[in-house]
């Protein structure tokens, strides 16, 4: 029974989060520092100390759900998640959309024991890298999010892979590749699936 209403909790969360406009996601998780220009990459005011090799993920295919809620625009979601080998979920990289809206925002779920102050940066084949600030952490994964830079969406459709960077609390670099091959068909078709959140009153 508890892991029922934890299950329902959790969803709820989800669903209110995907419900807020996209102006109201701010980097909670940067407090105290000046607002940066969206998805733009800036100069470190740290030195990383190198690279290590990251844990083999395995990444299954991007996938497009919908979400549905009375009175309010249907918020849609292209989505790929990445698993290691043992089967526990190590990344999941949102796209989101609303009706009606021309801002997207990108939402990336990771690993805790990350530094935060790096924020998470995203680049797309060959070309420059765009920051994602960390917005909050959990108990066992780290959410960066922020509104998609139009550059970055166009590079998406376009481009074969999303290098996926982070530095650790070691301050050492650690990159995964994700596959781009299938995003602007997916994202462009209809969802494979809609979720109708009712509204307990």
């Amino acid at each position: 029974m508890r892991d029922c209403c934890h299950q329902k909790s959790i969803s709820s969360i989800i669903v209110a989060l995907l419900s807020l406009p996209m102006s109201n996601f701010v980097a909670h998780g940067q407090q105290g520092t000046p607002a940066e220009p969206v998805g733009v990459e800036t100069k470190m005011e740290f030195s990383l100390r190198g690279q290590r090799d990251a844990r083999a993920i395995k990444y299954g295919d991007w996938r497009k759900f919908c979400f549905q809620t009375p009175g309010a625009k249907t918020v849609c979601r292209t989505t790929i998640s990445g698993k290691w080998e043992t089967g526990q979920s190590a990344v999941r990289v949102d796209f989101i959309e609303r009706e009606g809206e021309d801002a997207a925002r990108l939402q990336l779920f990771l690993p805790v024991g990350l530094y935060l102050q790096a924020a998470a940066r995203l680049t797309v084949d060959q070309g420059k890298p765009f920051r994602i600030p960390f917005v909050w952490c959990l108990t066992n994964t780290c959410i960066a999010g922020d509104r998609a830079n139009p550059a970055l969406i166009r590079q998406m459709e376009t481009g074969q892979q999303l290098k996926l960077e982070v530095a650790d609390t070691n301050l050492l670099s650690v990159s995964t590749m994700l596959p781009l091959s299938q995003f602007a068909s997916v994202r462009k078709a209809a969802a494979s699936r809609i979720f109708k959140q009712e509204v307990d009153e």
